[in-house]
């Protein structure tokens, strides 16, 4: 079956097999968190995103095969209260911005800022740091036609920035000009809760999200 990125709670991961990349995406926790198991194809090398609840279900999906990294989309507690015990279990690099990096459960081994690249196996993941949910959220690109979100880009809109206006300002000047203004249509987003879309898919709202400030 095809790839749609529809999770339920409880529910199967949904797999998708690039050519150089296996992408698994899971539903855990009480808040609609997604997780993100990226494989290298070449070296079965593993990176988790966002280690969000569940750890149990986490390393289950992660199986007998290494992870070498985990990387957290920013510092808001339902994206890492697994992180812990996964971060334990599997050795792996602890990954995140410097400005939400204080506000985790584990120290961080790596900081990272816009622009910096990630590896996992053979397959590079750019950094893109997007302001205004949270100082420090991160998303990470692949190959210009996938992008992992976190709480910064959903179906719909950014994230959310509390009505502060400086503050959707920052995030949607972010979102337009480093994602929406370089990466084409065909993008595929995945977000850190509910459904995925593309860059296509949301683009004609730009105008309405900036008018209406959320």
């Amino acid at each position: 079956m095809s790839y749609t990125g529809d999770v339920t709670k409880d529910g199967p991961a949904d797999v998708r097999e690039l050519p150089d990349l296996t992408i698994s995406k899971i539903e855990v926790g009480d808040f609609g968190n997604n997780a993100y198991l990226l494989r290298c194809t070449e070296t079965g090398d593993g990176l988790l995103i966002d280690a969000a609840a569940e750890p149990e279900r986490l390393l289950a999906l992660i199986g007998d095969r290494p992870i070498s990294k985990i990387v957290t989309t920013h510092r808001h507690q339902d994206h890492w209260m697994a992180l812990e015990d996964v971060a334990r279990a599997t050795g792996a690099t602890v990954i995140a911005h410097p400005l939400d990096a204080p506000e985790l459960p584990v120290p961080v081994d790596q900081q990272v800022e816009h622009g910096d690249r990630i590896t996992v196996g053979v397959v590079t993941l750019e950094v893109i740091h997007l302001r205004g949910h949270t100082p420090g959220s991160i998303a990470l690109l692949y190959q210009d036609g996938h992008i992992f979100t976190g709480d910064s880009l959903f179906p719909g809109g950014v994230g959310n920035t509390q009505k502060d206006p400086a503050r959707f300002a920052q995030l949607f000047g972010d979102v337009k000009e480093r994602v929406f203004d370089r990466l084409p249509d065909h993008t595929w987003v995945y977000p850190g809760h509910g459904k995925d879309t593309t860059l296509g898919a949301e683009r004609p709202s730009l105008p309405e999200w900036e008018a209406r400030g959320w």
